[in-house]
């Protein structure tokens, strides 16, 4: 394999999964993907694999990266680093894969919007105060009507 030529090999020879996914930016480090590899992360055609599995042009890859899940066909294989823009052509997400992520991004950001309107930091000692006197108030209000 020559410098610049990506992956040259046999047409059916394939390309290492960990080095395809570092290739295609999934993971920073090819230890990084070999570790996701083995740790069950990553599933060829629906099974779990071993780093030194060889990936082919048209397998289906699933990919969980932290609370993301990638479904993908590998289109074209490459044993380099290149730019964002041609890694992303080594690979198509289906559109399943693409609306699951879209809606648990959504779901995410409700949930932090949520989160943000709670309170930031405990109540002082003035707002205890007036908290008691809140529900003190309250209860006597229940216990006149019972």
């Amino acid at each position: 394999m020559g410098k610049g030529s990506g992956h040259n090999g046999a047409p059916g020879a394939g390309l290492r999964i960990d080095k395809w996914l570092w290739a295609a930016r999934f993971y920073k480090t090819r230890g990084l993907a070999s570790e996701a590899v083995g740790g069950g992360k990553v599933h060829v055609n629906g099974e779990r694999c071993k780093p030194a599995r060889r990936v082919h042009t048209g397998d289906r890859l699933t990919i969980h990266r932290g609370p993301q899940v990638w479904e993908l066909d590998v289109v074209h294989l490459s044993d380099q680093r290149r730019p964002a823009r041609e890694a992303q052509a080594l690979y198509t997400e289906t559109e399943e894969s693409q609306a699951r992520r879209a809606a648990e991004s959504e779901r995410r950001r409700s949930e932090r919007a949520v989160a943000d309107s709670a309170p930031s930091r405990r109540p002082d000692k003035r707002e205890r105060r007036k908290i008691r006197r809140f529900i003190r108030q309250d209860g006597s209000d229940r216990s006149e009507s019972e």
